[in-house]
């Protein structure tokens, strides 16, 4: 079975944390591939950036759909769940959203929740989405950390004691559970829940793992009336990746817009998909990010990837 989980900002940082957390539910008989855009919202704080991410979301299925070996199941990796409908309208397999995921699974383990996200900006919505999922009567509290997104790539830094504060909260407030609000926290699920006392859901993790569960059960997407296949072909813009999987490369169009060529494949191949090992060195033909990142008060600059998408396979 082949998960591909979705990233749908350009960190390549946090692509490769989503992808271990995923790994580590995952059956021995799952392969976990991971993606990001190499152009488009460095993080999703904003409804302008959720635009982007929703494009990123459609881009990465629909190149993925047109290789020689499409995933069994697709996971959106931002807590917004950004392009979820979209994306169920074009495939016909299982695709998962992780603030879905996370808030259904929360409710078995408990009968109330409370989210911990990071942006108050983001709190609509989250509350949005807790309507949408029918969750009103489970979900007892929604907190906002202040936390950037981008800070959730330094492993060391002192968010977790901070979300561990607000989960301890909302634990206190009447949450059973606590839901993480964001794919960045995907790493500090064990550790938030051994220091807040009660069950701490990561999102990615409830998604690979209602993703896989569907996936076993031939359970895929209906493609009846609001999920048929879309009337006209998505139309890609300029932030398609390139995903390299275990088959032939596949490039996403980029030509939707006037004078922007279509992405080169030239290089890709099987060995661009990084297997639980390094990344490859920068070379020739890797596109470099255009969004370098801040952590603190030291900027790092994110490891290379192939072409247009970083695969952490």
């Amino acid at each position: 079975m082949r998960i591909l989980l979705i990233n749908p900002n350009t960190s390549r940082a946090m692509t490769a944390k989503i992808a271990d957390a995923a790994r580590g539910v995952a059956g021995p008989d799952v392969l976990i591939e991971a993606v990001c855009p190499a152009n488009g919202a460095a993080a999703i704080e904003s409804h302008t950036d959720e635009i982007a991410a929703a494009a990123a979301v459609i881009e990465a299925i629909t190149a993925d759909l047109a290789s020689a070996d499409p995933a069994d199941a697709y996971v959106i990796a931002c807590f917004g769940d950004p392009g979820l409908d979209a994306a169920r309208e074009v495939a016909e397999v299982p695709v998962v959203g992780i603030a879905e995921a996370a808030m259904h699974l929360a409710a078995v383990s408990g009968r109330h929740f409370g989210v911990v996200t990071t942006l108050s900006r983001t709190l609509g919505r989250a509350h949005d989405l807790v309507a949408r999922y029918g969750m009103e009567r489970s979900c007892v509290s929604l907190a906002a950390t202040g936390i950037p997104v981008l800070d959730l790539e330094d492993t060391g830094s002192e968010a977790v004691s901070l979300i561990e504060r607000h989960g301890a909260e909302a634990a206190a407030g009447g949450a059973d559970v606590i839901v993480l609000g964001c794919a960045g926290m995907a790493d500090l699920c064990t550790e938030l829940t051994a220091r807040i006392g009660v069950p701490v859901v990561d999102g990615v993790a409830a998604a690979v793992g209602m993703a896989s569960g569907m996936v076993r059960m031939g359970l895929g997407t209906s493609k009846r009336d609001e999920y048929a296949k879309p009337p006209r072909a998505f139309v890609a813009g300029l932030h398609a990746p390139a995903v390299s999987g275990a088959g032939a490369p596949v490039a996403a169009g980029v030509a939707g817009a006037a004078g922007v060529p279509v992405a080169s494949t030239e290089g890709l191949g099987a060995g661009s998909a990084v297997r639980g090992g390094k990344l490859p060195p920068q070379g020739a033909d890797v596109a470099p990010n255009p969004h370098d990142t801040v952590v603190g008060s030291a900027a790092s600059t994110p490891p290379p990837q192939t072409a247009d998408a970083a695969v952490f396979a």
